[in-house]
């Protein structure tokens, strides 16, 4: 009977074989330990963490807590203060910023009431023709006061004379004086304003239009979509009065 070489051992080589070829069933227990020894891994890093407070007493735990719920309530205190001073400081520039815009407002409507800037809009031309006489000042005088009343809120003299609460008329050789410059007929009064109310203040019986035709004078009425006033007064130089301390 023939005998196997030393070398070639038929349990040795099986055993080597097993490991050099792996079957199915081992890759799949490899897989399993592998698995395993992960899991393993994770669960003593938990535990590690866990263990930060597994020697603090309750008491000191539960003043941690309170320390945590302390900081975040005056974190939130801080930032319902930060939105409520955001919101106030929103509705003083909110009020500052309307207060400005009716100041604006009225410096306009005060420079166009003293006549300081040119200013168009709706009006009327009024166009007073003197015929053999001369139309009395208190006509003129007349007229310019019942606009004002009816809500002018700008008058000019041919297109040269801007009128102003301090205009004054006088008699004068050849025509009459407005604040010192000299009219001629036909005098052209430009008014801006609502058109029907202006024309009802000259229109209405023993109203502007009926002593100027009393004094002998035509006069045409004509309604203006945009009647243009350039001229401008100076603004008047205060001789006594100041601005108070503190303005």
């Amino acid at each position: 009977m023939p005998e196997t070489p030393p070398d070639q051992d038929p349990a040795r080589d099986r055993l080597r074989g097993a490991f050099s070829r792996p079957s199915r069933r081992q890759a799949v227990v490899a897989v399993l330990l592998a698995v395993l020894g992960f899991a393993f891994v994770v669960q003593v890093r938990d535990t590690k963490a866990n263990d930060t407070y597994a020697g603090v007493r309750e008491s000191d735990l539960i003043q941690v807590l309170n320390g945590l719920t302390g900081t975040a309530e005056r974190a939130r205190r801080e930032v319902d203060r930060l939105e409520t001073r955001r919101d106030d400081l929103q509705d003083e520039n909110s009020a500052r910023a309307a207060a400005l815009d009716e100041a604006e407002q009225r410096v306009r409507t005060l420079n166009i009431i003293a006549g300081l800037v040119p200013v168009s809009g709706p009006g009327l031309r009024v166009t007073i023709t003197e015929s053999t006489d001369r139309v009395t000042v208190g006509s003129l005088l007349d007229t310019v006061q019942e606009l004002r009343t009816a809500g002018a809120e700008a008058m000019e003299f041919d297109d040269s004379i801007r009128l102003g609460a301090d205009s004054s008329f006088e008699n004068a050789v050849g025509g009459i004086e407005l604040d010192g410059q000299l009219l001629e007929s036909p005098y052209t009064l430009d008014v801006i304003g609502d058109p029907h109310i202006l024309r009802t203040a000259l229109t209405f019986s023993t109203g502007p239009v009926e002593a100027l035709e009393f004094d002998g004078a035509t006069v045409a009425i004509e309604d203006v979509e945009a009647v243009e006033i350039t001229s401008v007064r100076e603004a008047p130089r205060p001789e006594y009065a100041e601005l108070g301390t503190g303005q």
